[in-house]
């Protein structure tokens, strides 16, 4: 019972300075701020944490933990088509998006620009982060390649690299404009591309509003 107790405090703690972090920054939260959110004394935050690094590092991993459980694990299960699965994880991203109004962007994100200049120990855990999850999407276009939905010549290293920074590049953009659309736009060219390394019996027709001949006309029809 204690031990529950205690880990639903260290959790309490965590959950309140994740979102004050999300939308401040790291270096604008103080330890007076997450107090006052909680609730709590300073004796009682230090008990769990002995430094605000150490919360900070505590967040880190119960985020990608969340992430992990309310997207990865609905976008890459089950016997579907490895490319199909890539699709679930960019859907579930710009769901998210338009359920919160671009407010916050990635969490993981927001670190990764605040503190890998001026934080060596910060940068290691996040490049590690983000390194999973390259990992995560080149084990994927491996196993569409395995099963001849990804073209030989295809490079799942280089094309897990550029889907990564694909997404959090939109991502940001999103946040900047707080609108999901330029992340629907951006993930529509990303599933684009990566359908164009699908062999020529696999390739779906692309949309109008992606085929490049198309453009033109649409500008001219505009103006």
């Amino acid at each position: 019972m204690a031990a529950r107790a205690a880990g639903a405090k260290r959790e309490q703690i965590v959950d309140a300075a994740a979102r004050l972090i999300h939308i401040r920054g790291y270096n604008s939260t103080s330890i007076e701020d997450i107090l006052q959110a909680t609730g709590i004394g300073k004796g009682t935050f230090y008990y769990y944490f002995a430094s605000k690094e150490k919360l900070g590092f505590a967040i880190l991993e119960w985020q990608t933990a969340r992430f992990a459980e309310s997207v990865l694990r609905k976008a890459f299960t089950g016997g579907r088509d490895p490319l199909e699965q890539i699709n679930t994880y960019l859907d579930l991203l710009l769901d998210l998006a338009r359920k919160n109004g671009c407010r916050g962007g990635c969490p993981v994100g927001n670190l990764a620009q605040e503190l890998s200049d001026t934080h060596e120990r910060f940068r290691r855990r996040l490049e590690r982060t983000f390194e999973t999850w390259r990992a995560f999407l080149e084990r994927t276009l491996q196993q569409a390649q395995e099963k001849g939905h990804l073209r030989p010549e295809a490079d799942p290293a280089r094309l897990s690299g550029f889907l990564l920074a694909g997404i959090e590049g939109a991502i940001l953009l999103a946040k900047v404009r707080k609108d999901p659309g330029i992340l629907a736009d951006c993930f529509d060219e990303l599933k684009a591309h990566l359908g164009a390394w699908a062999p020529a019996t696999r390739r779906r027709p692309m949309p109008a509003a992606l085929v490049p001949e198309t453009f033109g006309a649409k500008r001219r029809l505009k103006g």
